[in-house]
């Protein structure tokens, strides 16, 4: 179920991330061994919550940032190895309470944690991987990396109980909806590129230009996510297509149908998103409306205009394999909707 909004001329990029799983491949053989490491403890459940999601398949994207970050500025240590590990604990305890709070059932084409453990220990693993992440981060040694991580750890928080406060209000602004993106998705994204510098003793410059594109990168990493779960697959969206509808997300596809519509419109949204009437036949419905305002394309538009900030803040950097790595991110972020 769903439509796949063609923008261009209807053939996918070919886009892609090959180069700097490249890249990375080395450092990340030594995250993957450190994250199952890190992950172990005594306590039985706590290792097989965890593994059930970093085993799950996602792309690990996030730590790749940070390890080409670091080589971007010709790092040389292992310090980077043990912030991406952090990087991927802090994102994975993200999940495991997202899922939770979200009541979500399936992430990544498998039963959510919650469904086979419960949500008491899917909250209590992430806050143990939270822990993990920042007794890594410590080892590290950099006051600086910690800082912007744990700032991000207080930010992604804050933007969860932001969510909340938006959830299901159909009168929700785009501004106020991307400060939920901001803290959620973006600050994530941001201290995963600027650490990299950082730990390289890069100028300030230079790790101002790695927030920004961290910041952007998670922008339209997160509005692509949006179009996807009504133009897209499960296969590229890790979870159910329509699964933010049949939640009753208010995210900017539903933004701007429900503000572009009619009245007789806006009282289909509501009943679907305020009153929780969100079936299967409501989600065809609000995909046409979607398609008739343009509110998909719109949204891709958007990704599109933050992936072209986080490729400017890049252009000052000297070409190099690291570089070319990053900017091919944001074509690859880009290219699942298209």
């Amino acid at each position: 179920m769903g439509v796949v909004v063609n923008l261009e001329d209807g053939k996918k990029p070919e886009a892609s991330i090959a180069a700097l799983v490249e890249l990375t491949a080395g450092d990340m053989k030594a995250v993957n061994e450190l994250i199952l490491s890190k992950a172990g403890s005594d306590v039985t459940m706590i290792p097989e919550v965890a593994n059930h999601l970093i085993s799950s398949g996602g792309k690990r994207l996030r730590p790749m940032l940070t390890l080409a970050a670091a080589k971007l500025f010709g790092y040389e240590g292992d310090g980077h190895v043990k912030l991406a590990m952090s990087v991927e604990f802090m994102h994975t305890a993200t999940l495991l309470h997202d899922d939770v709070v979200d009541e979500s059932g399936m992430r990544r084409g498998k039963k959510t944690a919650r469904m086979i453990w419960g949500n008491q220990a899917s909250v209590l693993v992430g806050d143990f991987l939270l822990g993990q992440a920042f007794r890594t981060m410590v080892d590290v040694g950099s006051l600086e990396a910690l800082d912007i991580l744990a700032n991000a750890a207080a930010v992604i928080a804050e933007g969860e109980v932001l969510q909340l406060s938006v959830a299901k209000n159909l009168e929700t602004t785009e501004d106020e909806y991307l400060e939920v993106i901001k803290a959620k998705t973006a600050a994530l994204f941001s201290a995963a590129a600027e650490v990299g510098p950082v730990i390289a003793k890069a100028s300030r410059n230079d790790r101002t230009a790695l927030r920004s594109y961290g910041t952007n990168l998670g922008y339209a990493f997160q509005l692509v996510d949006d179009a996807l779960d009504y133009g897209g697959s499960t296969k590229d969206l890790g979870k159910n297509v329509g699964d933010d509808f049949r939640e009753g997300k208010v995210t900017l596809p539903v933004i701007l149908s429900y503000r572009r519509g009619t009245e007789d419109e806006r009282a289909f949204w509501r009943q679907a998103i305020e009153g929780g009437n969100a079936d299967d036949a409501g989600l065809e419905k609000a995909l046409g409306l979607m398609k008739k305002h343009n509110a998909i394309a719109d949204t891709i538009g958007r990704a599109r205009h933050f992936g072209g900030i986080a490729r400017d803040a890049l252009a000052p950097m000297p070409n190099s394999r690291h570089k070319t790595a990053l900017l091919d991110v944001i074509d690859f972020c880009i290219s699942r909707v298209v």
